[in-house]
């Protein structure tokens, strides 16, 4: 019989998703029809994925913060109501992934890192996931210069979070080496 704690429990998987859900509900995914639950599936995807590679104290944490990871950013959900529903921990992990809009754009991203950075390791796989998930074909209007843009913001997240999962940093380097055909 194997020793092996579970990975991550499926009720908090699932009350994450239908928040997530009924949060996103009527949002597509930027310059798709595609709904945008999608993206947050394939975020979680990959975080279930680094879990399942490597043993981290809380996988509830990071499944449930990969599936709301847009929630208070994105929609009319706010810091309490996300702590109200899941506690202060998974709210503290979500607002961490929530850029600042208050802040110029050259200085969000910098921003983020830091307040990713003092949140448990869980989180970072969380940012790490995100954006392996998009860095797939960037959309059709956006010009060489934001694509090379983006391309360094995401070695800019792999210099500041890979060490918290050797294999999603592996995955993220992996994806940032495809996208330079985009550039």
């Amino acid at each position: 019989m194997s020793t092996r704690q579970h990975l991550w429990t499926q009720t908090a998987y699932l009350k994450a998703y239908r928040f997530a859900a009924e949060a996103h509900n009527d949002q597509l995914y930027p310059g798709t029809d595609i709904p945008y639950l999608m993206h947050l599936s394939f975020v979680t995807m990959e975080v279930m994925t680094g879990l399942a590679h490597e043993q981290h104290a809380q996988p509830d944490l990071a499944v449930q913060c990969a599936l709301l990871h847009d929630v208070i950013e994105d929609t009319a959900v706010t810091y309490p109501d996300v702590a109200r529903e899941f506690g202060t921990t998974v709210a503290q992990g979500v607002q961490a992934l929530t850029k600042d809009a208050a802040l110029p754009k050259a200085s969000a991203m910098a921003d983020s890192l830091n307040r990713i950075q003092a949140q448990p390791t869980e989180i970072w796989l969380v940012k790490l996931a995100d954006r392996i998930t998009n860095l797939a074909p960037p959309p059709h209007y956006w010009t060489p210069a934001k694509i090379n843009a983006y391309r360094t913001e995401a070695q800019t997240i792999y210099t500041a979070l890979h060490t918290a999962s050797p294999f999603l940093g592996m995955r993220l380097a992996q994806r940032i080496d495809a996208y330079q055909r985009y550039c």
